[in-house]
């Protein structure tokens, strides 16, 4: 599962990349597909930047803590921030639907990622911990046996 997960991780890093791009370009983009789906219109919006900051440049550095903490084996922080991310993620969605009226490819990719991460993190999280509970019910029983 982690190996999926680090995968995942890089592709999201790609992604959020091509985003970034779009948005520091003035260029026509490969994605500027029709009235409804065009990656420029998001990217240059009002709520493309946090700050100073490109929300695709957060996204690149939240990809990056995912797939260190992946890494470095870090269960619970990496399903509590991919949950965080898709939290933000939604929020991000939920602007593109309601208020701009626009579709960005790599924002909606980001998405599924940051969704699948999401699940296989807690679902990694869940089995680890039936594990650990396993087999602390077999030690128990076992020491029961003997005593």
């Amino acid at each position: 599962m982690r190996k999926i997960i680090l995968g995942l991780a890089v592709a999201g890093m790609v992604v959020a990349a091509l985003a970034w791009q779009v948005h520091s370009s003035t260029a026509v983009q490969p994605c500027d597909i029709n009235a409804h789906w065009d990656c420029g219109i998001v990217n240059h919006s009002r709520y493309s930047m946090v700050g100073p900051i490109p929300v695709a440049a957060i996204g690149v550095a939240g990809y990056l803590f995912l797939a260190l903490l992946t890494w470095f084996r870090r269960k619970t922080w990496t399903a509590l921030f991919a949950w965080a991310g898709l939290g933000y993620a939604a929020y991000l969605s939920y602007l593109e639907a309601s208020v701009l009226q626009v579709w960005c490819l790599y924002c909606v990719i980001s998405q599924c990622l940051i969704a699948l991460i999401a699940i296989l993190a807690t679902i990694d999280l869940i089995r680890e911990f039936i594990g650990t509970a396993s087999e602390m019910i077999e030690r128990a029983i076992k020491n029961l046996r003997y005593s």
